[in-house]
Order: C-alpha cells, then sequence, then structure tokens
C-alpha cells in the first residue's frame, strides 16, 4: 500500500539529496517553501473539481485529524458552531490517534481505546456481499446510503459536521465498495443536510485504483480528500488533504486562522519526494498502467475463486484487491473466528514469500476472514502471475489445515 514504486528508485532518491543539499525543514507556520509550492499546484492538478489548497503532514492518521479538525473550523467560520458531530461507517479504518480512531468503525482496533472515543461510526459500509441489511442489489434501493439519512434524521444536521468514507475500504473490509449510485446518493444527501463530505484516500489515492483519486470513478467530488501512503513511495513520512476553494475561502474571509500546527507540517524534504513520486508516476503513465494490470489481476484472482470453495468473493480497483474466505459459497458463511483462517493465510503467504494484509472482523468486527493484495504499480504482468501462483500454494495450504481441524 504505501510503497508503491518499488524500493530505491534512482532518480527519486537523488531528488531526495539534492533538496537535502538546500534545506531540509522549514517551520510551516512561519516560513514557506518552493517543494511545498510545486507539490500543492499537482495535488491541484490530480484532484477533482474544485479541491485546489492542501496541508501536509506526517501519516494518514494525522491527516484524518486535520480533516476532522478543518471540518469544525469552517462551520464555526459559517456561524454553526453547533455542527460538531461526525457521522463515519462500521467496518472503517481512519487512523490510530484518538480523533481517527473515534471515526473509525474497526471494532478489534478500538476495544483497548474504546474509554477515550467518541462514538461517531453510525452507518454500515455498502457491503454487498455480506449485506448488513440481507438485501441483494439492485432490490435493495441502496438501503446503505439511505441509512446515511435516516441518521441524519436522527442526530440532527445542525449538529453534524461531516461525513468521512473510505470508496474503496481498506484494512477493515478488503477491497469493498458500492454500487455506482451509492456515492452519489452520499453526494446528495450530504448536500441536501449541509454536511461536509470527507473522502479517505490515504490508501486509494495516488494511483493506487487506476484513477489518480479513487471518488474520480464514480464522478464525485467530495469537500476534502485526505492522503498518504502512496503520496512518498514510502521515502519519507508524508500525508496530508486537500480541501475545496469553498472551505478555504469561508476561513480566508472569516478570522482567517486554521488554528493547528504539526512540527513537520509541509517539510521541504517531504515535499519533494512527494513532487518527485507524482511526477514519476505521470512520466511512466503508472495511473493507466494500474487500471490495465487491474483488470489483468482481476482475471487471475477470479480464476482462482473459480477453482478454490472457500474463495467466496474478490473485489476491488485497480491494483487494490481484496480476497475474502467463507465457510460456504452458497450462503456466504464465515468461518468460525476461532480458527484464524486470516492469520493463517497471511502466514502460509509470507512463508511462501509473498507479502498480504490481513483484514480480520470484516462483517461485524468478529466475523469475517479477508486478506489485501496491494502490489506496486510498477509491477508487470510476469510478477502478477508469480504474485496468483504464490496466492494459489497458500490458499492449498490453507484449505488443507482447515480440513484437518
Amino acid at each position: 500500500m504505501c510503497v508503491s514504486l518499488g524500493h530505491c528508485i534512482p532518480e527519486i532518491a537523488d531528488e531526495m539529496y539534492e533538496q537535502a543539499k538546500k534545506l531540509c525543514f522549514a517551520y510551516r507556520i512561519q516560513f514557506d517553501n518552493d517543494p511545498l509550492e510545486k507539490l500543492s499546484e499537482k495535488l491541484a492538478q490530480w484532484a477533482p473539481g474544485n479541491l485546489n489548497r492542501s496541508y501536509l503532514v506526517n501519516s494518514g492518521s494525522e491527516a484524518n485529524e486535520m480533516a476532522l479538525k478543518l471540518a469544525r473550523s469552517y462551520w464555526m467560520e459559517k456561524g454553526m458552531p453547533s455542527k460538531t458531530m461526525i457521522i463515519s461507517r462500521w467496518s472503517s479504518y481512519h487512523g490510530s490517534t484518538i480523533g481517527a480512531l473515534s471515526m473509525s468503525g474497526h471494532v478489534s482496533r478500538r476495544m483497548e481505546y474504546f474509554p477515550y472515543l467518541e462514538m461517531y461510526p453510525q452507518v454500515a459500509p455498502p457491503y454487498c456481499y455480506q449485506c448488513p441489511f440481507e438485501k441483494k442489489h439492485p432490490e435493495c434501493g441502496c438501503m446503505c446510503a439511505k441509512q446515511l439519512e435516516d441518521a441524519i434524521h436522527r442526530i440532527g444536521s445542525k449538529n453534524i459536521s461531516a461525513f468521512i468514507m473510505e470508496p474503496i475500504i481498506a484494512a477493515a473490509a478488503a477491497g469493498v465498495y458500492g454500487p455506482p449510485e451509492y456515492y452519489k446518493m452520499i453526494r446528495e444527501i450530504c448536500d441536501r443536510h449541509d454536511i461536509l463530505l470527507i473522502a479517505d484516500e490515504v490508501v486509494t489515492g495516488c494511483g493506487r485504483t487506476g484513477e489518480t483519486f479513487a471518488m474520480k470513478h464514480w464522478g464525485v467530488v467530495p469537500d476534502i480528500i485526505t492522503f498518504g501512503k502512496g503520496i512518498s513511495s514510502g521515502f519519507t513520512p508524508l500525508a496530508g488533504f486537500i480541501a475545496g476553494d469553498h472551505i478555504y475561502d469561508a476561513i480566508l474571509n472569516g478570522s482567517g486562522l486554521f488554528l493547528t500546527g504539526h512540527t513537520f507540517a509541509g517539510n521541504p524534504l517531504s515535499a519533494a519526494v512527494g513532487y518527485s513520486v507524482l511526477s514519476y508516476i505521470e512520466k511512466h503513465n503508472l495511473v493507466e498502467g494500474a487500471r490495465e494490470k487491474g483488470e489483468y489481476m482481476e482475471a487471475k484472482l477470479k480464476g482462482l475463486m473459480e477453482k478454490h470453495e472457500i474463495v467466496g468473493d474478490v473485489r476491488g480497483k485497480g491494483l487494490l484487491w481484496g480476497i475474502e474466505f467463507v465457510e460456504d459459497r452458497e450462503t456466504h458463511k464465515p468461518f468460525d473466528a476461532s480458527k484464524n483462517v486470516t492469520g493463517r493465510m497471511v502466514g502460509y503467504s509470507m512463508g511462501n514469500g509473498l507479502v498480504v494484509f490481513a483484514s480480520q472482523g470484516t462483517i461485524n468486527g468478529v466475523a469475517g476472514d479477508a486478506i489485501i493484495v496491494t502490489p506496486p504499480l510498477t509491477i508487470t504482468h510476469e510478477q502478477i502471475d508469480e504474485l496468483v501462483e504464490l496466492l494459489e500454494k497458500s490458499i492449498i495450504q490453507l484449505t488443507e489445515k482447515l480440513r484437518s481441524l
């Protein structure tokens, strides 16, 4: 998810070195810097609609925390201080800081810190394979989107600041995303009730899904996009948000202050790396490449589903894929959590030389087993073949183990 271009790319390392010889640190509140300006301009070109104003921090957790604070500042400037509540979805993950974790619906990650958290998760994700409403699309009428409006009515729009969602869920539900109409419905509901829409693209942004940002797949423009991981390809810590002009203008024409600060926010060394990474992606057409390779990878992964009964679902876009394992493919019945299916699959994969990401408790925080596969954007067709071979070897080992339990 993070090292999206592979390790140790000479031209990015060279850019990093050149910047290090000029300037490594400038405190953002006191100084501007050229790499920051260049990266901000590039991000505005990559983002949809009027999202032209960016703010850089060090991690996705910080980026989502900043988005929470920005939403608060916006409504304060608009003279609506009662709008404090954030609505989020279950089976989501927005970060490990207290604010970001409060917005996260990742049950196991919330558990230990529950006493400190706000009860932000309110609505179900658009999880068609394991529909929380036990419906089928399209007969369901997209109840998962309509549930947002129900939550707004119960809480009162005057109390709600924003709705945050991952366009394609990563850690908490392994590649789950909604039907096409879901995203436009969500946008319309937020507009109707004067609520900001925050798209958490920490995983899905920067070309990962075959678009510069995943929200472009559905032609929907959020008010704020958060990004991270692939923005620096792991060379340096880097993340941030991109906000719409309307948010920036409300603050600029009001108090003129966004009262927040991180020591390394807008760090020139990291900004230079981010600009170099995005330029590399453009130069090598890696966004389009992710789309084309994703189609190839999808066909290969769905081939595994045809051959192996425990593979219940394959879902994703571009080079972000989730694979869900089930005990009964007819009914989508999950394995008992005690069988540790996800943990075993991750272990077998690692033993075979393949790194995959665990996604357990996808259904209700306890049940549900899945993994995420997110190769670098530079992967070749031959390497995809090798990846799928290693996956199949691991699935066979997992199947044999489950038969013996």
